[in-house]
Formats: C-alpha cells, structure tokens, sequence
C-alpha cells in the first residue's frame, strides 16, 4: 500500500462510522466489478492488428528458417 492510501485511509476512513465504512467498501467494489474506470474488463480482440507494422516487409517463411538456424547453433 503506498503512503498515499495509506495517509487517506488514516485522515479520511478510519474515523468514519462502521456503517458508512461497509457502505464505502460497497460502493468501491460496485466500481471495481462495473465501473469503466481502471477495472474494465477487455477483450483479445482489442489486440488484433497492434504491432502490425513490425512484420511489414518480413517474409515469414525466411523468418522462420532464421530461428530454425539460430535453435540449430544453440542445440
């Protein structure tokens, strides 16, 4: 936990009631579980195309057989 939390934990939530405790705790898990904040949940299909210029101009059967020889010096 950085000191940050751990500064708002201590100035802010600790002194609150155990109710409004449970109620915060509530709130930050119905944010966590649906919110489209940081713990969105994302698709592998977000990923398709990403990097594909790093291949452009890469024959891949010549890409292949450099590592095939390079597994080859290593064995």
């Amino acid at each position: 936990m950085s000191s940050n939390t751990k500064n708002i934990y201590e100035e802010h939530i600790k002194q609150l009631p155990r109710e409004q405790q449970v109620q915060l705790l509530n709130i930050l898990k119905d944010e966590l579980e649906n919110g489209e904040g940081n713990g969105k949940r994302h698709s592998i299909l977000e990923l398709h195309g990403l990097g594909k210029e790093i291949w452009q101009g890469v024959d891949p059967k010549e890409y292949v057989n450099k590592l095939r020889d390079e597994w080859e010096e290593r064995a």
